[in-house]
């Protein structure tokens, strides 16, 4: 989705108009929805600061806004055709279903994105089974990885560091 539709996607989610976002976001007058309509009909492209600033008052993260080019079919297939290049996702078929699904052969980046699905499934399971509102899913879904508390994800260590760290152990525990 647009960068334009995320933003009123989210403003909507909070019951906010054009003119009220605009004028929390410090524009003035008339140029507060003015200015919020461009940003919706991409017009304008809001700057980084500006884009942080609307996630904190959606209470999202700006990643939440700033999503792929998702706008038609064709935008979606490329972004899975980047995601197929970059993390090693595949397509098939199960039970006369398309499935997407990750290549154990990619490595790290299989290891990292399936404990980020998994998170995923984890809370996507806790919403059917009625264990947590739809509310509750899109906050986590919408501030992830800030609510994720599965600690399925994590951030590599540079090389050098994880060598310092083991020889380190290595020469406390002799």
């Amino acid at each position: 989705m647009a960068i334009g539709k995320r933003i009123k996607f989210f403003r909507n989610r909070k019951g906010m108009t054009q003119k009220q976002l605009g004028e929390v976001l410090g524009f003035l007058g008339k140029t507060s929805d003015v200015r919020m309509a461009q940003y919706e009909s991409e017009a304008r492209t809001p700057k980084h600061d500006l884009v942080k600033e609307m996630a904190h008052i959606f209470d999202v993260s700006p990643r939440a806004i700033t999503v792929p080019e998702i706008d038609s079919n064709i935008g979606l297939m490329h972004t899975l055709f980047a995601l197929e290049d970059m993390y090693g996702l595949k397509i098939g078929e199960i039970d006369g279903e398309i499935c997407l699904r990750l290549d154990k052969s990619t490595g790290t980046a299989y290891s990292s994105t399936f404990e980020m699905f998994h998170a995923w499934q984890e809370q996507s399971a806790l919403l059917e089974k009625g264990e947590i509102t739809k509310e509750e899913y899109d906050q986590w879904r919408y501030k992830y990885p800030e609510l994720d508390t599965s600690k399925q994800w994590r951030k590599a260590l540079p090389q050098d560091l994880s060598d310092f760290l083991t020889d380190a152990l290595k020469d406390e525990s002799e």
